[in-house]
C-alpha cells in the first residue's frame, strides 16, 4: 500500500482528502506574534477578520524538518511507501525541509509540485488515484514528473490590499489598481508566480472574461479535470464561472474547492482561479 501526503497548500476539499486517505501537513500562519497551523488552528475567514477588520499583520511560514520527520515516523511503518507532494520549491522551503527529513527513511519519497493551491492539488490527486489502483511508487513518481510541467495554474485577485501588506506590491501600485478597478491575473510559470493579463471592471465580469481567455479556442487542454478554487467568492460568482467553463470547454469533472490559508493570506478574499492540465508542457 502507498500513502500519499501533501502540504496543506494543495487546497483539496475535505471530501477528497477523506476519499483518498490523503494526509496533510499544515503550514504555519503567523498573526502578529501568534503561530497557527493552517486549517487546524485557523481558517481563511479568521485571517480576513484579523487582517481586514483588526488590521493585524499576517504571513505564512514553512513546515520545519522536525515536523516532517514526526509525520514520516508515524506513517512510514504502516505502508510500503510514502509519497509526499510539497508546495513548489520556489515559493517556500517546505520541499527542502521535507526532502531532508525523508533522508532518514528508506520508503519516503518527496515530490516538488512546482506549484501551489490546486495546481499542486492536481498532482496530489493523480498520485492518490494511482496509489488506489495499486501502482508502484516509481510509476507514480514518474507520472507526477511528467504532469507537473503541464499543470496550468492561474487566478484573478479582486483586492490588492493583501498583496500590499505582504510586501508583494507597493502601496502606489495597489492604490492605482484600486482606483482603476484593475484585477490582475497571476500565473504560475516554471514554478514561479508572474503577473499575467490585467482585467478592468467589476469582479464578476473580469472573472468571466478570464475564463474565456484561458479556455476559448485552446486545443492544448486535458479535459479530464478542472478545479474552481476560490477564497470565499459568492455562490453567484462561482456559478457564473462554472457556466463560462461549460460554455468554452467540456471537462469530465469540474471540482470546486476553497482556497486555504496560504492563498488567502497573500491574496485576500474574492480571489478565484481555474486550474487544469494541458496536453503539453508550457
Amino acid at each position: 500500500m502507498i500513502k500519499i501526503t501533501a502540504d496543506s497548500t494543495c487546497d483539496l476539499s475535505p471530501q477528497l482528502l477523506e476519499e483518498y486517505d490523503i494526509t496533510l501537513m499544515p503550514l504555519h500562519v503567523l498573526i502578529n506574534d501568534d503561530d497557527f497551523r493552517d486549517g487546524i488552528d485557523i481558517t481563511p475567514k479568521d485571517i480576513f477578520r484579523y487582517v481586514g477588520e483588526e488590521g493585524k499583520s499576517c504571513r505564512t511560514a514553512a513546515v520545519n524538518t522536525f515536523e516532517y520527520e514526526t509525520m514520516y515516523e508515524e506513517v512510514s511503518p504502516k505502508y510500503d511507501a510514502v509519497i509526499h507532494i510539497s508546495l513548489g520549491s520556489d515559493f517556500s522551503s517546505c520541499f527542502q525541509n521535507a526532502k531532508i527529513a525523508a533522508e532518514k527513511f528508506d520508503n519516503v519519497f518527496v515530490v516538488d509540485s512546482s506549484n501551489l493551491s490546486t495546481g499542486s492539488g492536481h498532482v496530489v490527486l493523480d498520485a492518490a488515484l494511482m496509489a488506489k489502483e495499486g501502482r508502484e511508487p516509481q510509476a507514480i513518481i514518474a507520472h507526477l514528473e511528467e504532469i507537473i510541467p503541464k499543470v496550468d495554474a492561474s487566478f484573478v485577485i479582486d483586492h490588492m490590499d493583501y498583496l500590499r501588506k505582504g510586501g508583494r506590491c507597493s502601496g502606489i501600485e495597489a492604490f492605482g489598481a484600486t482606483l482603476l478597478k484593475i484585477k490582475p491575473s497571476i500565473e504560475v510559470i516554471d514554478g514561479k508566480m508572474t503577473v499575467g493579463k490585467k482585467y478592468r471592471g467589476n469582479f464578476d465580469r473580469c472573472i468571466v472574461n478570464y475564463v474565456k481567455d484561458r479556455l476559448e479556442n485552446n486545443d492544448d487542454i486535458d479535459y479530464s479535470r478542472v478545479f474552481i478554487t476560490h477564497s470565499y467568492c459568492s455562490p453567484e460568482t462561482v456559478q457564473k464561472v462554472r457556466e463560462a467553463i461549460e460554455q468554452y470547454a467540456k471537462f469530465d469533472e469540474i471540482i470546486e474547492t476553497t482556497a486555504g490559508c496560504t492563498i488567502s493570506t497573500h491574496c485576500g478574499p474574492n480571489t478565484l482561479g481555474i486550474l487544469y492540465k494541458r496536453k503539453s508542457k508550457k
